[in-house]
């Protein structure tokens, strides 16, 4: 990466690697606890205060969720190294829209295998006693729940934090994966946190590889419409829809 003077003290900069061939000065130490100490107030302790909010004072997910999206996409926007238009305008190649296509065809069909065998009262549950609730979650999924979610733990994430990693690539999709999984703690259910958590670590491993929103936005959206039409939706309800 490179490293930029601005005021006189090198700064972090977005998406690059970090100098190793030298002892870091102390502001450049400082900088890396600072985004440490905010990764972990953001990801680590807002879900928490996130779920208790849900659970304790019954305020639905959506109205939580969007005030959090609106101060990112604001960082981003103030941030002058990070192009909003830029982001949203690289796609991905023939190739990568393959690979997204032939696992999830994959994952899919060990999916649906497992729930028809394994928990057969949930298969195919919600498009087939509801089905009208199943076309609008494959509609308004894509849009209301993925794009923040991708927004937030994808561009943001590489954009802020990825200078800390420097070449160590699989240490960040490992942390990227493990923190995705940690946000779903608000649903209560040790399953979401598993499944996010391996959808994380593919989705995160996916960006770096194609630096396309679009991408992990496409292939995150297959596994989210999967999972709520072969019958493990539940695991990501959280039951909250009106203030009380």
């Amino acid at each position: 990466m490179s490293l930029e003077a601005g005021s006189g003290d090198p700064i972090l900069q977005a998406r690059g690697t970090l100098v190793r061939a030298r002892m870091l000065t102390h502001p450049e130490l400082a900088r890396r606890l600072r985004l440490m100490i905010e990764i972990g107030v953001l990801f680590l302790v807002v879900p928490v205060a996130i779920r208790y909010a849900i659970f304790q004072w019954r305020i639905p997910l959506p109205l939580l969720l969007q005030p959090a999206l609106i101060g990112l996409i604001a960082y981003l926007l103030w941030d002058p190294t990070f192009r909003m238009r830029t982001e949203m305008r690289a796609l991905f190649p023939k190739a990568q829209l393959a690979s997204i296509v032939g696992i999830f065809a994959v994952v899919a069909a060990v999916t649906t295998l497992y729930v028809w065998l394994e928990i057969p009262h949930r298969f195919m549950e919600l498009p087939q006693r509801l089905p009208r609730v199943w076309v609008i979650i494959m509609i308004v999924y894509p849009v209301v729940s993925v794009i923040p979610q991708e927004l937030i733990y994808r561009t943001f994430f590489f954009h802020r934090y990825g200078p800390l990693f420097g070449e160590a690539r699989w240490l960040m999709y490992g942390v990227n994966g493990l923190l995705f999984g940690f946000a779903h703690v608000i649903f209560g259910s040790y399953v979401s946190i598993l499944l996010t958590a391996i959808l994380g670590v593919l989705v995160a491993w996916r960006y770096d590889e194609t630096r396309s929103f679009w991408a992990v936005w496409f292939e995150h959206s297959l596994y989210g419409c999967l999972v709520f039409t072969v019958g493990l939706g539940h695991y990501f309800f959280t039951g909250i829809a009106t203030l009380n």
